[in-house]
């Protein structure tokens, strides 16, 4: 696995709009405040020009948006690339990213849902290490919350030991400002199938599950070399389902089986899912152990803080990962192997 180089004081960091743009004043508002963040640490940025334009979610047309990331990963000034936002087209870019541009000089690339539809190819294709976990928009709040700060010590290189944290955002408040703090308002309980504890190592890969179901057996998906040359260590899979129905979810996994993504695997994690929608009253429970993988002996986590409802732990895909649970309660640690 190759791991580009992390940050150093006053490096450049570039911020490409390669999905949404600022739609709204809200968004405005937290790209705003997150550019006054940055220039308060000991980071330079180079922004994306179209980071406050929109149309139909989108910051620019794909083409626009490819060559933009292409110019990023050119820019021998820029240290590191932070996807502004999510969003909903990110894979129309990929027919205009040249990835051999990332062949030739790694960067590390972070971003958070829709940006997995990069992440993702350039890890488990290229051989190269992404961090999910954060997008810039996501230091536009008044206040960061731990999972931030973890976040800003992880691409510094500080490879910290994370653990779950004690309250997520079950049900977030309405956005007035654009810049309110998490809504903590449920405890935090990560859970298994079939298990009182996990402990397991292996090397980790996964992100936004929708993108992961796009992206399956396109061009763009590098799972069957990626899971050949990391057999030896094992798959630890992570998935961070953002839109996908219970059913939809029950289907995607059995589409993913027949690919071989779980050919090697040794566990799969699934964060909170953000959308709770079923038709035949089914619980996260009950759509898990209905699935593939409840036939597979593998042991299945769930409720994970690697969700759409925050805060979100900072995954390096790629690299070998420790994974403790018990009693509701984990602990995470990354080894750059």
């Amino acid at each position: 696995m190759i791991y580009p180089k992390f940050l150093d004081k006053n490096n450049y960091i570039g911020i490409p709009a390669p999905s949404g743009g600022a739609g709204n004043i809200q968004y405005k508002n937290k790209y705003e405040n997150a550019e006054n963040f940055f220039k308060k640490t000991d980071y330079n940025l180079v922004v994306s020009k179209n980071l406050y334009n929109s149309n139909r979610g989108r910051s620019a047309d794909a083409v626009t948006r490819g060559e933009e990331f292409n110019e990023m990963l050119k820019d021998k000034n820029i240290n590191m690339i932070l996807c502004a936002s999510g969003g909903d087209f990110l894979v129309e870019i990929l027919p205009y990213v040249d990835f051999d541009l990332i062949k030739k000089k790694p960067k590390l690339v972070c971003g958070f849902s829709d940006p997995t539809g990069l992440l993702f190819p350039i890890t488990t294709k290229y051989d190269i290490a992404t961090i999910y976990g954060n997008n810039f928009s996501s230091f536009g709040m008044e206040k960061l919350h731990n999972s931030q700060k973890n976040f800003l010590e992880i691409i510094k290189g500080n490879i910290i030991e994370q653990k779950s944290y004690d309250m997520y955002e079950e049900n977030s408040i309405e956005k007035v400002t654009g810049l309110e703090y998490y809504n903590l308002d449920t405890k935090v309980e990560w859970k298994i199938i079939g298990e009182n504890k996990v402990d397991i190592n292996g090397r980790i890969i996964g992100g936004c599950f929708d993108l992961i179901a796009e992206l399956a057996g396109t061009k763009y998906d590098g799972i069957s070399s990626f899971n050949d040359k990391y057999k030896e260590d094992g798959i630890i899979w992570y998935f961070d389902n953002a839109e996908l129905t219970k059913e939809e979810t029950i289907r995607t996994l059995w589409k993913l089986n027949e690919f071989d993504y779980f050919k090697y695997t040794k566990a799969v994690i699934f964060g909170r899912f953000g959308n709770e929608s079923t038709y035949y009253d089914y619980t996260v429970e009950s759509c898990l152990k209905d699935s593939i993988l409840n036939r597979l002996d593998i042991p299945i986590i769930y409720d994970a803080d690697i969700s759409h409802k925050s805060p979100t732990l900072t995954i390096i895909n790629g690299a070998m990962s420790y994974i403790n649970v018990e009693n509701g309660k984990a602990k995470i640690k990354f080894e750059l192997t």
